[in-house]
């Protein structure tokens, strides 16, 4: 059950005050899809986690409404011009609200990691929403930001490099190109670095590969 809590909060863009719902308490049913996509028993908590400005368009989580933050020149220019032309009619859905903090992001600098984090987020709420087209588009745009993190190397901690690489397939899976993710489940053991904690991920790519399931046990 999801339990949700009302928060003030202003933003930095436009200095509008305004309330939103924050989660304050969930309980998962103890599933993960193969995408990591964690479901919640009753209503489904990922829309509140981050927070938008129906007035301008901005969106971030919590944090990014601290009123220490610094806002880049780029984003003060950009959202007036790219976010509030965007807006929905209310209710906003969870995939909008991820989208903007995901651009809100960038326009700050945000590494390629947090970004694809994001926007994988965004592809999960269009799960939810029945909107497979928007689906495909947020799961292309996390599987670049993912595949750019590695890129960099330091973008991604040793240790968890085979599990973004197996993801990465997986996105790809989904959207529907193969080619690509049999690419990327192919490179899943060449990253792992401990081989009897990790074995999981490799089983998970081979299955994926051979047999895609739905489910992790």
């Amino acid at each position: 059950m999801t339990t949700l809590n009302l928060i003030e909060l202003t933003c930095p863009i436009c200095e509008t005050v305004f309330l939103s719902q924050s989660v304050v308490a969930t309980n998962a049913l103890g599933g993960k899809r193969t995408d990591f996509h964690e479901r919640a028993a009753g209503m489904q908590p990922l829309p509140y986690f981050v927070h938008l400005c129906t007035h301008c368009g901005y969106a971030g989580v919590q944090r990014d409404f601290n009123g220490e933050i610094e806002v880049s020149v780029e984003l003060r220019e950009r959202v007036p011009l790219e976010l509030t032309p965007a807006l929905a009619s209310q209710p906003t859905p969870g995939s909008l609200k991820y989208e903007h903090a995901a651009k809100a992001a960038e326009w700050q600098g945000a590494d390629p990691r947090y970004l694809a984090d994001l926007y994988l987020r965004a592809a999960w709420c269009c799960v939810d929403e029945g909107d497979s087209e928007a689906e495909r588009y947020f799961r292309r745009h996390a599987a670049w930001r993912f595949a750019d993190a590695l890129a960099a190397y330091d973008g991604v901690p040793e240790e968890e490099r085979a599990v973004i690489t197996y993801l990465i397939g997986e996105l790809w899976r989904r959207i529907g190109d193969d080619a690509q993710a049999q690419g990327w489940f192919d490179c899943v053991a060449d990253e792992v670095t401990e081989p009897t904690a990790q074995l999981w991920v490799l089983e998970a790519a081979d299955q994926q590969r051979r047999a895609p399931r739905e489910w992790f046990g």
